[in-house]
């Protein structure tokens, strides 16, 4: 059965391969872009199953207003997938106030806006998915990125939390996490300007390893949002979906250490119980 999907962010990487995937396959898209342009080449080849709406997703009425039209113009929604973001990169003591409001209002205030205001559509109709596109970095850390890290934890934390609180209504979450994919994520990274003083330090080493292309980039695109369109379309996924080795190797050994580093701190932990448990007066 066919269905229909909603995705931001599709104006490139893998909005604009997820959407091309499902279109090719019958589905129906609505895509939001910030240029309505950016996807004139798809809209002439698929016009009666392509919606293409101008979004930005820092905007909360035209979020609240985008994602209403949508529901009314598809009747139903299927999947919702908030795709929309980028990264920002350079030591935290690099990047610019401004900077750091941006990349928290696109990639997680922007991402909240997205799932709270299709919620209510989604419990209208009986249920349906939210597929928010996080990263290996919503797992572990890289130097240079610790603002995007802020927002893929973040977005990662406020996801557990409401797909405990709609699963009544028939909502579900899949929270992606690519590794390093061959996107125009690079490209578009946000870059602060470097203090010569980071220059001999990790941060100084990841900043030559992208400029050198010393970074090894592993991960599919295509191959990727085909394992998210199977996410979508799967009766009961996993919460969570890592895509790309370096993602699986980067997150499992992440896990690892803090599982032992927990284990290690059990009596302290244990410890900082009152002696005898106190019960919640009512």
């Amino acid at each position: 059965m066919n269905k229909t999907w909603l995705i931001t962010g599709a104006s490139s990487g893998l909005g604009r391969t997820m959407s091309e995937k499902l279109l090719a396959r019958g589905d129906r898209v609505v895509a939001t872009v910030r240029r309505k342009e950016a996807l004139d080449e798809l809209a002439q080849s698929h016009r009666e199953r392509l919606h293409v709406a101008v979004l930005d997703v820092t905007d909360t009425g035209a979020v609240n207003r985008t994602i209403a039209d949508a529901f009314e113009a598809m009747g139903r929604i299927d999947v919702i997938v908030s795709n929309a973001g980028y990264g920002l990169f350079g030591a935290a003591e690099e990047v610019t106030d401004t900077q750091i409001d941006r990349q928290i209002a696109t990639n997680l205030v922007g991402s909240i806006r997205v799932i709270r205001a299709s919620l209510p559509h989604l419990r209208a109709q009986g249920g349906g998915r939210i597929m928010q596109v996080s990263s290996e970095g919503g797992q572990v850390a890289y130097p240079n990125f610790s603002l995007y890290h802020a927002t893929k934890w973040g977005i990662e934390g406020f996801v557990e939390a409401v797909a405990q609180e709609v699963a009544p209504f028939g909502i579900d979450f899949v929270l992606v996490e690519p590794g390093p994919t061959s996107t125009n994520f690079a490209a578009g990274l946000d870059r602060a300007d470097a203090l010569p003083i980071y220059d001999a330090t990790p941060s100084g080493d990841i900043r030559r390893a992208l400029a050198s292309g010393g970074f090894v980039v592993k991960g599919d695109a295509r191959r990727s949002v085909d394992a998210m369109i199977a996410a979508g379309d799967a009766a009961r996924p996993a919460l969570r979906l890592a895509l790309g080795s370096t993602a699986y190797e980067n997150i499992e050994t992440a896990l690892k250490r803090r599982l032992d580093a927990i284990r290690s701190q059990k009596a302290e932990a244990l410890g900082a119980d009152a002696p005898i448990a106190v019960e919640t007066v009512r």
